[in-house]
């Protein structure tokens, strides 16, 4: 199992990196061996990974990173990179090779505090493998100044250092930073190589595949989950049935605050596990002593993990919220679809008899002010407006239609 077999729809991206893993397989390889370098390469300092949300862009710049730190003897037999079995491919992919630093946002942004010691290893060799890679998962998220600590870092590069950048879209990413990157730009895969992968690599039966890839349209995080999880199933499901619930006033209220809700308690379920744990190790490597009592001087410490949990607990009930405002506007495009005698298939087959009802009850320009009002939804979520006030916003435009 090589290190691209995760990567669904995403072949030609897939043979470029790896004709990059060659080029720099060979360079630290000549440079080991005090030989001449090679005269070209298609090997770059840096790297923007681009495309729809599912499309797979962490997998991918994570894939080519354990690539790049790849170790398996088979590539002096000609074998390309990224083998999936070495050492340097495996801590690479699960997060635990010490020269690959990831770079997630926190809250809404990625602030200059949270890349300080990021930039600073960026110029240092690697410790033990072959690459000082650092991944920025939410390249679109860092502020002016974050951005320019990444800009620096970009422009004069450590030998050895490669930046992987990921975001939605070339524009989301400062001129000058994405002008010093080689851009690739990931398509949304199909949704039959969607749920190929989760019969083949979950062992899921393929009606829930193939169901779950056409609820999703070909998002590979979402069809896993709602694959997997009979709570996101249930969750999906009550979304699913907001459009009936809106014929009033009443109704509205009770169904955005039951959404929001939602999102806040999935949010606490992800958190509490994560936040216990950092703070036991936090706990730990400061030298708290038995019974919990913590050294003096280490208050600030544990006051600046608490405020990253708080600003990541709100993040990840925003990106739950944004989820249900996914499915429901996938929901009002099958509605639109058989109103205008569209072809496309539908993505919410499960929920044919609601969409025939709206179908029949409402107009084509209807159904898009309605899309329009989701989408202001999201944009008041990303502006940080209350998510209850955005919701609630929301839920009487889809009444008014």
């Amino acid at each position: 199992m090589s290190v691209w077999d995760d990567l669904v729809g995403q072949e030609r991206v897939s043979e470029q990196l790896t004709a990059a893993a060659r080029d720099a397989d060979a360079l630290v390889t000549a440079v080991a061996a005090d030989a001449p370098l090679p005269e070209a390469s298609k090997m770059t300092h840096a790297w923007l990974f681009t495309g729809p949300p599912g499309a797979g862009r962490t997998q991918t710049a994570r894939a080519f990173a354990a690539a790049l730190q790849c170790v398996s003897p088979d590539r002096a037999l000609g074998g390309a990179p990224g083998c999936g079995f070495c050492d340097g491919c495996h801590t690479a992919l699960v997060g635990t090779h010490a020269d690959v630093t990831t770079v997630v946002a926190v809250g809404a942004q990625i602030l200059v505090d949270d890349m300080r010691d990021t930039v600073r290893k960026s110029f240092t060799s690697p410790a033990n493998g072959r690459w000082q890679i650092i991944l920025v998962e939410d390249a679109e998220r860092l502020n002016e100044k974050s951005a320019n600590a990444v800009l620096k870092a970009v422009e004069e590069p450590a030998p050895r250092t490669v930046w992987l950048l990921c975001a939605p879209s070339i524009e989301d990413v400062l001129p000058t930073i994405r002008s010093r990157c080689r851009h690739l730009n990931l398509r949304t895969p199909s949704v039959e190589a969607v749920a190929d992968m989760l019969v083949r690599r979950e062992g899921i039966e393929p009606a829930v595949a193939a169901a779950a890839a056409r609820a999703t349209q070909g998002h590979v995080d979402h069809a896993r989950r709602l694959a997997t999880d009979p709570a996101a199933r249930e969750r999906r499901a009550a979304v699913l049935k907001l459009p009936l619930r809106v014929d009033d006033i009443g109704g509205c209220l009770k169904a955005a605050q039951e959404l929001v809700d939602a999102a806040a308690e999935d949010a606490k379920q992800l958190a509490e596990e994560m936040d216990a744990k950092e703070t036991e190790e936090l706990k730990a490597a400061l030298g708290a002593a038995q019974g919990g009592r913590m050294p003096r001087g280490t208050a600030g410490v544990i006051k600046e993990l608490e405020d990253r949990q708080k600003r990541r607990r709100t993040r990840t009930q925003r990106d739950s919220l944004d989820l249900a405002l996914t499915d429901l506007t996938a929901f009002y495009r099958d509605v639109l679809a058989l109103q205008l005698g569209s072809r496309i298939a539908l993505a919410n087959t499960d929920a044919e008899d609601a969409l025939e009802r709206l179908a029949r009850s409402s107009s084509p320009e209807s159904t898009l002010r309605r899309i329009e009002a989701i989408a202001a939804c999201r944009d008041a979520l990303d502006r940080n407006v209350a998510p209850l006030l955005a919701v609630e916003a929301m839920t009487m435009a889809l009444r008014a239609g």
